[in-house]
């Protein structure tokens, strides 16, 4: 079973790299559902994830997600130490906490533009993010981690940008860089703003040319005073009288 779980997380991961661009380290968001659950099944997240993914992670969490174990209380003080060991990312609640799973939702906007991993047990959760192209979605079951296949919310987008109706976030995220890099997006906004100045070209040489005198006309045949055309006259020249092919006179032997 280990080896055919490992098997289908490869060909997912693959699918994400493929058509979303996810590159390692591979950035997990995790709340305090998925840590409570890694707790009661004795699994160590920062050893198993990396083995699971076959690859680097960086393991983090919210403001959000920590705030809401401090509320909770005793019962999940062992989740919230295991989710303070991880990186907090900045989430726009720092200074009005929401729910934990509002939170990250709002983390992955409408595309998940950052590459996130969401590992959670929280099923208002995993309903919300299967309505966004291009979420892995990570939970536990039968003490082990599963990596969830792609939503159909992903099939659909990859099928729409193959036919050439969308263009992939990756696609429009790399296309931004380059421009900014080159500096085309600034001088596409200068060319907008100033207007094109003529540059000063020299004359044509075909026109500096002198023109050439138009040929003196023909004059019209005369015509005949009844109003004909006159005909010209051929000559024709004289035969000799004996002809071309007379014989030469033969002259006697004396």
């Amino acid at each position: 079973m280990k080896i055919k779980r490992q098997k289908q997380a490869k060909k997912t991961i693959s699918f994400y790299k493929y058509n979303f661009s996810f590159r390692e380290p591979f950035q997990i968001l995790i709340d305090g559902t998925f840590c409570q659950a890694a707790l009661k099944n004795k699994i160590q997240i920062k050893e198993q994830m990396p083995k699971y993914l076959m690859g680097e992670v960086q393991l983090c969490t919210t403001n959000c997600a920590l705030k809401e174990l401090e509320t909770l209380g005793k019962e999940l003080y062992g989740a919230k130490i295991i989710l303070q060991r991880f990186q907090v990312r900045k989430c726009p609640h720092f200074k009005d906490p929401v729910p934990a799973s509002e939170c990250l939702l709002s983390m992955l906007e409408e595309t998940n533009p950052h590459h996130y991993f969401i590992a959670t047990q929280d099923h208002t959760v995993t309903a919300g993010l299967k309505k966004i192209p291009g979420v892995p979605l990570l939970y536990i079951i039968l003490n082990t981690i599963v990596l969830d296949k792609p939503s159909q919310t992903s099939l659909d987008h990859v099928q729409a940008v193959q036919l050439g109706e969308l263009v992939s976030p990756a696609q429009q995220q790399s296309i931004r860089s380059l421009k900014e890099e080159q500096g085309i997006a600034a001088q596409d906004g200068e060319r907008r703003g100033k207007k094109r100045k003529r540059k000063q070209s020299n004359p044509n040489p075909l026109s500096c040319l002198k023109k050439k005198k138009k040929g003196v006309p023909t004059p019209p045949l005369k015509k005949t005073v009844d109003g004909e055309k006159r005909k010209r006259s051929r000559h024709k020249k004289r035969k000799p009288e004996g002809g071309e092919n007379m014989a030469a006179p033969v002259v006697a032997n004396a």
